[in-house]
């Protein structure tokens, strides 16, 4: 085991010393194809390196890395690797003259692994949030590396939220926990949240970027009663005898219960949202408070009723008073005027001649 160690250290030193001795900024130095390369842990790694492009011979060149195997044709140099299981690899194509001079070129390589898992919570929360309240979403994302090329999406539904990134720079695999604030309202009652861990890996990595989704939580928020109606409602002008009714349904998590608190003294109680009275009388006009409640708050609502009286019975009786009146004058009149046109013609001489004249006298045969 020492002596393992010991060769790891060996290599990883004489590769340092390599790097900080070659220059990677000369003129004609050596080309990678691919030029970068972006492999998942555990797969295989194909890369030829061009090691100049004119004016030097093959044992003038070489390439170094702490894994896989090199094959040479001339100043092409073909590295390959069966299976990359190693995090952190610098591996150096490079030239040199005669005068020890070299001229070298990195690698970019990333090996990348996918998220083991993506989990998403609400820090601290053991039961249902409050309106009105903040709250921090976590995402927890467990085995993934580079985590500095890992972005996490939090999501409310189908709406993006927010990104967080990490500024780990450590190219074995961690895991991290990414975290947004939320303020809650009565909207976000029944609202599912979930995040996507997703790596982004430029234009060399996978063509669909690894990406891994949490579970939904649907989260239960708790809010005051809200009237469905005006706080502040107009007055309600009602006339004697007719049909009144209040309402003052809200809306609330959990239900909110009601209570009819202020009425005028001749009115009826309610323990709904609707208070009614069939047959509205003047004596129960005044102001009716009904008050809605839960365990998160209380509202009131107050109505004010003005009664008017019902005067169409004194317009009917009106009328038919008038009318009767009027009727009674037509028959006075009536009278009055027989008697002055017709009785005043006559006497009881012209009656009883007028009798004999129609008198017939018997013939005897």
């Amino acid at each position: 085991m020492f002596y393992i160690l010991w060769v790891v250290s060996f290599v990883s030193f004489l590769l340092d010393t390599h790097a900080s001795s070659c220059d990677e900024n000369c003129d004609d130095k050596p080309v990678f194809t691919p030029s970068r390369v972006v492999v998942k842990y555990g797969d295989s790694i194909s890369v030829m390196c061009y090691a100049c492009q004119s004016g030097c011979n093959e044992d003038q060149t070489g390439l170094e890395s702490p894994v896989g195997n090199t094959t040479k044709n001339g100043t092409r140099i073909l590295w390959t690797v069966d299976r990359m299981t190693e995090w952190d690899s610098n591996v150096f194509c490079y030239y040199s003259n005669a005068a020890d001079y070299q001229c070298c070129s990195l690698l970019p390589l990333t090996v990348y692994k996918p998220p083991d898992s993506v989990s998403i919570s609400f820090d601290g929360l053991s039961g249902p949030m409050i309106e009105g309240h903040q709250y921090t979403l976590q995402c927890k994302v467990q085995n993934v590396a580079p985590v500095g090329d890992l972005t996490v999406t939090f999501y409310r539904g189908q709406t993006a939220l927010g990104q967080a990134k990490s500024t780990n720079d450590l190219k074995t695999p961690v895991s991290e926990t990414f975290t947004l604030s939320v303020n809650t309202s009565k909207e976000d009652d029944g609202v599912q949240y979930w995040c996507e861990a997703k790596l982004e890996l430029g234009p060399e990595g996978p063509q669909r970027p690894p990406l891994v989704k949490s579970e939904i939580i649907t989260t239960t928020v708790l809010y005051k009663p809200q009237l469905e109606g005006p706080l502040h409602p107009d007055p309600v002008t009602i006339t004697e005898g007719n049909f009144l009714q209040l309402s003052c349904k809200a809306v609330g998590n959990p239900s909110p219960s009601y209570t009819w608190v202020i009425l005028p003294p001749s009115a009826p109680s309610s323990n709904s949202s609707h208070l009614t009275i069939k047959s509205v009388a003047y004596e129960q006009e005044g102001q009716y408070t009904c008050s809605v409640s839960n365990s998160v708050g209380t509202v009131t609502v107050t109505f004010t009723v003005v009664v008017k009286a019902d005067i169409i019975p004194y317009i009917i009786g009106g009328l038919s008073i008038v009318g009767l009146l009027i009727i009674t004058g037509l028959i006075i009149g009536l009278i009055f005027y027989y008697k002055h046109n017709r009785m005043g013609q006559y006497n009881l001489k012209d009656v009883f001649r007028l009798h004999t004249r129609h008198v017939a006298v018997p013939t005897v045969e």
